[in-house]
């Protein structure tokens, strides 16, 4: 999966090891994908979670990295121009505890962590002089879509005329 995100030309960073559940991180992970890297910053700052900690200082390593990586390449930098490109949780190692119970028994308690990973890339520029080809098969479509309906009246009329 790194080969992936190599390629966005983005900087990467994570965090191994974070002593929160991987569900419950996902859930503030999935609040910041897409979204540009200050926005993501501000949203995680007031996120009442308390997974929202360990990944805002990903993002914010990440957003670092990014810096030194255009840096070493004498490129110019603004964070403004970063975006979230990708963001996920692995689970980690789980640690086994164990608490007394009644009757003499033992009671397992499982301690999960994560593995936070955030990638921060440049927003793609798009040229006004060519649109997106998702915009073309959108008009694309809607045309084939006004001639079928064309024809549909013209032979429900011819239908209702016999």
């Amino acid at each position: 999966m790194s080969a992936d995100l190599n390629v966005l030309g983005g900087a990467r960073a994570q965090a191994k090891y974070v002593r929160s559940t991987p569900q419950k991180t996902r859930r503030v992970i999935d609040m910041i994908r897409g979204k540009s890297a200050t926005d993501a910053v501000a949203i995680l700052k007031f996120a009442p979670q308390a997974a929202a900690e360990p990944v805002l200082k990903v993002l914010e390593s990440a957003i670092a990295n990014a810096r030194v990586k255009a840096d070493r390449a004498s490129e110019r930098f603004d964070e403004k121009n970063l975006y979230v490109a990708a963001a996920f949780v692995d689970e980690g190692a789980t640690m086994k505890r164990f608490r007394p119970r009644a009757q003499g028994r033992a009671g397992q308690i499982l301690k999960r962590t994560s593995h936070i990973t955030v990638v921060v890339a440049p927003k793609p520029v798009r040229s006004a002089a060519n649109p997106s080809a998702k915009a073309a098969a959108a008009t694309k479509k809607r045309v084939a879509n006004t001639g079928v309906q064309k024809a549909r009246v013209a032979a429900g009329k011819k239908e209702g005329a016999r």
